[in-house]
């Protein structure tokens, strides 16, 4: 190799592996991708090299270590430089406006990458431009970065954050201007222009200079004492809150939450909430939890009911690591505690945030101002609200990079966006941030929750309230793991075809009728008149929504970020219909319909979500 002779066979591999150490410069990267030309690992050579990280809407996610396909110093320099050239090509005052650079607490010693590490060479690309930068001193939520975004008036934000991942992930997570995460065509014009500047600039691996430049200003302070002023505009019953004598225990998974959700208690004058003591400060390898995701069940939370059991406490708050999901729970009579769902949570806080808007506004005209948004694959409960109600309700494509865009380009209407929120545990509370924000969500739960003690009601119970005036929106979601993307494409295109009749989609599913058919990767809805889908349609990525005729809706995607085949259903029951266990068992046979008929787990060797 070191004479230039081929090792691998594989021209195009040995040139990759060439460049790369030409270009690299970390001394652990360097050694790691020797050791695989010593010992001739074909394979370990051709997993770091075979394909470059995609940079997508998400911008990238991928393991920590060395190789064009994973996170390290090189790759974040050749991004960045990406980045920063199509900034410039974009913006003729990025110079005097700048760019913010936030991260998480993730590390991976073994390849010498961080969070903090991809930040300072981040910041090092720009200054190298002359282009201010604007990089926290300290770990962050992802939610300061957005706000700092339109706070400051900046061109561009970056988190760097694998969000709640496993632990040997990293990303780098981009914001536009208006302060929402980037949407396409931006997406495929980064991606064109790190291809056309891989090869390190002459100061990109400065991060000394650059640390001392006159260009990197510390946005901590400011973002700080800014953001916990703009969420007090959502504190509504602060008496309530000063006497409250609910205890509630928090958790931040090992990640950067712990702080800022003291701070937002504070802000809103409420006790602070107990912190479980092993998770609340950053820990890198997520020591107690399998994954750091409190999406995945109560695993994660095991810590955080025995600490509610010794203090007493009924409600648990969790974050996940980078603080822009929440979820709750809450201990029931019964002495079990249950899990809310991102939809059940997303209904309490839908009428939390209409109840309080209502309370503030008398004129019975403004409603028709005000909008409420969620996710196409989120329950309708928001749709069922709003025409009650008379506000409007939107839905988007799935993600808050395509809420957060649709509340800016509302807000730009003059048009008051109250409220949005996806199944995932996401919720955007506050439109200074255009992004979900766990940090705001936890605050107003804690109102929420010291509000309804006063009345002597709990969550689960207010819930059940919300669905007696609304009408009852089940809810059940689940993933299979799929590493195969032909497997995933053939499943998808016999849906398409089903039966093998070209372009026909299935009528049934087992004793369920199907009324409409939306296919988001093809672009055809069958409700339509021209039978065109309003939404944005990707071939990139596969979606279809089912519509049946007993009211239920199944939606299939695939994961932009993960090796998984999503599955969303819901059934939506008029205001009066409240036989919940019937509703319930009809959803479990309509769910098992769909598993056995369209997913094909055995045939297709899925792996369901792990218990």
């Amino acid at each position: 190799m070191e004479n230039g002779s081929s090792t691998t066979g594989d021209a195009e591999l040995d040139q990759a592996v060439k460049q790369w150490l030409q270009y690299d410069k970390n001394p652990k990267t360097v050694m790691m991708v020797q050791e695989l030309v010593k010992n001739k690992d074909v394979e370990g050579l051709k997993k770091c090299f075979s394909s470059r990280m995609e940079f997508g809407t998400a911008g990238l996610r991928a393991p920590m270590g060395p190789g064009i396909s994973c996170m390290n110093d090189l790759t974040i320099i050749q991004t960045t430089q990406g980045f920063c050239q199509y900034l410039e090509e974009s913006f003729g005052n990025l110079k005097e406006r700048g760019v913010v650079i936030g991260y998480d607490a993730r590390a991976h010693p073994a390849s010498g990458g961080s969070s903090k590490r991809f930040s300072n060479l981040a910041a090092a690309v720009f200054i190298s431009r002359g282009v201010p930068v604007y990089l926290f001193h300290d770990i962050t939520p992802t939610p300061f970065v957005p706000f700092t975004v339109s706070h400051l008036g900046l061109c561009a934000g970056i988190m760097v954050t694998a969000s709640h991942n496993p632990k040997q992930d990293n990303g780098y997570k981009v914001y536009w201007e208006n302060g929402a995460q980037i949407i396409s065509p931006h997406d495929k014009n980064i991606a064109k222009a790190i291809e056309e500047n891989l090869e390190p600039w002459s100061e990109s691996w400065n991060t000394e200079e650059a640390l001392k430049s006159p260009l990197l200003k510390d946005p901590y302070e400011d973002t700080h004492t800014q953001y916990f002023k703009t969420i007090q505009k959502h504190c509504h019953n602060r008496d309530i809150n000063k006497s409250s004598e609910v205890k509630i225990v928090h958790t931040s998974v090992h990640g950067v939450g712990h702080t800022f959700v003291q701070s937002a208690f504070k802000a809103f004058d409420l006790p602070p909430p107990y912190a479980v003591e092993e998770q609340k400060d950053p820990d890198p390898e997520f020591t107690t939890v399998k994954y750091p995701n409190p999406e995945e069940g109560k695993g994660v939370l095991t810590l955080s009911f025995a600490l509610a059991e010794k203090v007493g406490a009924s409600v648990v708050l969790a974050n996940d690591p980078d603080a822009d999901r929440l979820a709750i729970a809450e201990k029931q009579e019964s002495g079990q505690w249950r899990l809310f769902s991102g939809n059940e949570l997303g209904a309490l806080l839908g009428w939390w945030m209409f109840r309080c808007w209502k309370q503030q506004n008398s004129d019975p005209a403004a409603v028709k101002n005000l909008y409420m948004l969620s996710s196409t694959v989120s329950s309708k409960i928001l749709r069922a609200i709003a025409l009650k109600e008379g506000f409007h309700f939107e839905e988007t494509l799935t993600g808050f990079k395509w809420m957060g865009n649709r509340a800016r380009d509302l807000l730009n209407q003059d048009k008051a966006v109250l409220f949005a929120f996806e199944e995932a545990i996401g919720y955007m509370c506050c439109p200074a941030v255009l992004d979900k924000d766990g940090v705001s969500a936890a605050a107003i739960s804690g109102e929420m929750i010291s509000y309804l003690a006063t009345k002597n009601t709990s969550l689960s119970q207010q819930l059940t309230s919300v669905y007696e005036e609304y009408g009852y929106h089940i809810t059940k979601n689940s993933y299979f793991i799929c590493h195969d993307q032909n497997v995933i494409r053939s499943l998808f295109e016999r849906l398409r075809n089903y039966k093998d009749k070209k372009d026909l989609y299935p009528t049934e599913c087992g004793r369920f009728s199907i009324s409409a058919v939306r296919d988001l990767t093809t672009g055809y809805d069958s409700n339509q008149p021209d039978k065109k889908a309003v939404l944005p349609t990707s071939r990139s990525s596969q979606m279809i929504t089912f519509n049946f005729s007993n009211g239920g809706v199944a939606t299939m995607r695939t994961s932009g970020t993960e090796p998984k085949i999503k599955y969303y259903t819901e059934l939506c029951a008029a205001p009066g219909n409240s036989d919940v266990k019937q509703l319930r068992k009809e959803l479990d046979d309509l769910v098992d319909a769909i598993v056995e008929n369209f997913l094909e787990p055995e045939k297709n060797k899925l792996q369901p979500k792990p218990e």
